[in-house]
């Protein structure tokens, strides 16, 4: 009478030393996949301070806070490349409070307490500025842009900074190259590093070969205390989301496509294109010269298919 009840013990006993098992592989395996998210993020974020010199000896750098899951990640990253960089530099974090409705400004000071770093929160409304000048359904990205850009100017000269961080990622720099392409008529995107407007700052974008999706993953298991934008996080037809959602659906079906993109903003062949101002047109000789760089506009090219997996190095499918 008693096998069957002891059967059922024994195996309610293995069924859950199977479980614990199985719960103990899976966290092994997280912890692997996260501690390699961990050295990509800083990897690239090395490799562009090193390629475009964004970091120098004794630089001041206000790391520029908005309590979006990039800044946040920015200045993560960034504080562990502190502690193992060559060059003494300092960072303070700024974000910049535009008295937005239900704006939780609590949580970024404690936030950047609990880290330990030096903070500064500016407090401008913005918003009644933004709200007052642009009409409802009107995009607001380029007035709350001028005047966001001009408050952080005069914050950084206040704290004595020469450089400027802004979370921009690779995905921001694609999404930037189409807006200017199909909307502004130009070839243009957003460097990694360039002068600000007034001449007096240099701005710098550590995160320009980190993948958006990398820095969702990184910020979910960091946890960070993500603020959503109420200003613009709300216009859902704004021309950058559209074009974010055409890139996005480019590289669903032809996985590779953003890595051969913005690979191609790094390989620009001007006398290929028809700006006459970076290329003298007019006063191209005959030279009876070979070129390797001559006309084949109708040669049949061949394109190798993009490795994927080398630009994902390490990347795996975790099911949580």
């Amino acid at each position: 009478m008693n096998a069957p009840t002891q059967n059922s013990w024994l195996e309610a006993v293995a069924d859950e030393a199977e479980d614990q098992a199985a719960q103990k592989a899976k966290a092994l395996k997280i912890e692997r996949e996260t501690h390699k998210l961990e050295k990509r993020l800083c990897r690239q974020v090395g490799q562009a301070i090193s390629e475009f010199n964004m970091i120098e000896e004794g630089d001041r750098i206000m790391v520029c806070m908005s309590g979006g899951k990039d800044s946040y990640g920015m200045l993560d990253i960034l504080i562990k490349m502190k502690a193992r960089a060559p060059v003494d530099f300092e960072l303070i974090a700024v974000n910049l409070d535009q008295k937005q409705p239900g704006f939780p400004a609590e949580i970024l000071p404690a936030y950047l307490k609990n880290m330990g770093i030096p903070f500064h929160i500016e407090t401008q409304d913005t918003y009644s500025i933004v709200k007052d000048k642009i009409p409802e359904g009107k995009t607001m990205c380029s007035l709350c842009s001028r005047l966001r850009r001009g408050i952080l100017y005069k914050v950084a000269g206040q704290l004595k900074c020469n450089k400027l961080a802004l979370g921009h990622h690779r995905d921001d720099m694609l999404q930037t190259f189409f807006l200017n392409m199909f909307f502004g008529g130009k070839l243009k995107g957003m460097p990694p590093k360039l002068l600000s407007d007034n001449g007096e700052f240099m701005v710098i974008r550590p995160l320009a070969h980190v993948a958006e999706a990398d820095l969702s993953r990184w910020a979910e298991h960091r946890q960070f205390p993500i603020i959503p934008c109420t200003l613009c996080g709300s216009q859902q037809n704004l021309q950058r989301v559209q074009i974010g959602n055409m890139i996005r659906e480019w590289q669903k079906k032809f996985p590779g496509r953003i890595e051969n993109m913005f690979s191609a903003l790094q390989n620009v062949v001007p006398s290929h294109l028809m700006d006459a101002n970076l290329h003298d047109f007019k006063n191209l000789k005959i030279t009876g010269l070979a070129n390797e760089d001559g006309d084949k506009a109708f040669d049949d090219e061949s394109f190798e298919a993009p490795n994927v997996m080398a630009s994902l190095q390490g990347v795996q499918v975790v099911q949580l």
